[in-house]
């Protein structure tokens, strides 16, 4: 019986002693005071604190941990603008006093959160409130590099660093997202517009060019057919007038009369008239006095063409 009290003594200060041992989950760091004043630092695992006097204030973590944002903001032209935004940050490091900061700079962690929101939604609006609507959308990046220049410092001085920070989405009022929408529609059918003008000016342009080759080409080949249609007439009058020549030599050689010759061509063509005329009525003067006048004129222009030939350079 005079062993129990010691048996009680004992199991007391076991009791006291295993109270002393703390465990730090990976990821997490535990701040002890003293009597309500820093103490110490106890990293990851198995530690010991002196029981009754070393309290764990505070389990810290030193993961990265993200927060969500929705806020809005006016601009210089008084449109609403709706922005989503994550942020990603973490504690700066793990020296005494940064976790210190990080324990004991703000009232618990809600009032740390509520600070954070405000510091990022009060720099986004004032850079808001200095642009024009129109030029939100294409400042995603200017935005996210003013937050960052002006959170970086206020985080530090809080004992923690932003890694990145993203807006997700940006919108505008419903009036404001369907005048956009029509601006940019009417922008595009504008650029059609002027797409299909140049589109046409250039088929035109390209029609008349081929229109104008078209007509020099027929030109110069109506030029060319002329050229050889009268080159080919020339020679056969010009081989027609040797043969009467030769074949009036011939008939003067003989003692015949020249105009029996031109008898011949009229008979001959006469002929030629009855065998090719396909039933059309061609009116001729049979008569010897027709006849007379018609080889009169016929002797006439053969006169004319040799003269004619007789008066160019080169003839003698």
């Amino acid at each position: 019986m005079d062993q129990i009290p010691f048996i009680i003594v004992g199991v007391a200060v076991l009791l006291i002693l295993f109270s002393g041992f703390v465990t730090v989950n990976q990821g997490y760091v535990a701040v002890v005071t003293i009597f309500g004043k820093y103490r110490r630092i106890m990293g990851p695992g198995l530690n010991f604190k002196i029981p009754f006097i070393e309290i764990v204030h505070r389990r810290i973590s030193i993961q990265n941990r993200s927060v969500e944002l929705e806020f809005q903001a006016v601009t210089q032209d008084q449109a609403n603008v709706y922005f989503k935004a994550m942020l990603l940050y973490s504690v700066f490091n793990q020296s005494d006093d940064v976790i210190k900061n990080v324990a004991f700079k703000f009232v618990d962690e809600r009032n740390f959160m509520q600070a954070l929101i405000r510091t990022i939604e009060g720099t986004i609006r004032s850079f808001v409130a200095t642009k024009r609507q129109a030029e939100i959308l294409s400042l995603r990046t200017e935005i996210i590099e003013e937050v960052k220049k002006h959170l970086d410092d206020t985080l530090e001085a809080w004992g923690y660093h932003m890694i990145d920070i993203q807006l997700n989405d940006i919108t505008f009022d419903d009036e404001i997202i369907k005048s956009m929408a029509r601006v940019v529609a009417s922008s595009n059918l504008k650029a059609a517009a002027e797409n299909e003008g140049q589109a046409l000016l250039i088929t035109k342009t390209k029609a008349a060019e081929a229109e104008g080759n078209a007509i020099k080409i027929s030109a110069l080949a109506e030029k060319e057919a002329a050229m050889q249609r009268g080159q080919g007439i020339a020679l056969f009058r010009e081989e027609v007038a040797k043969g009467m020549a030769h074949a009036a030599k011939e008939m003067t050689d003989a003692d015949l009369d020249a105009s029996f010759l031109l008898f011949s061509m009229w008979t001959e063509a006469i002929k030629h008239f009855g065998e090719n005329g396909k039933g059309n009525v061609i009116f001729l003067d049979g008569s010897t006095d027709g006849m007379n006048k018609t080889m009169n004129q016929m002797m006439a222009m053969m006169q004319l063409d040799q003269k004619t030939d007789n008066s160019k350079p080169g003839k003698k």
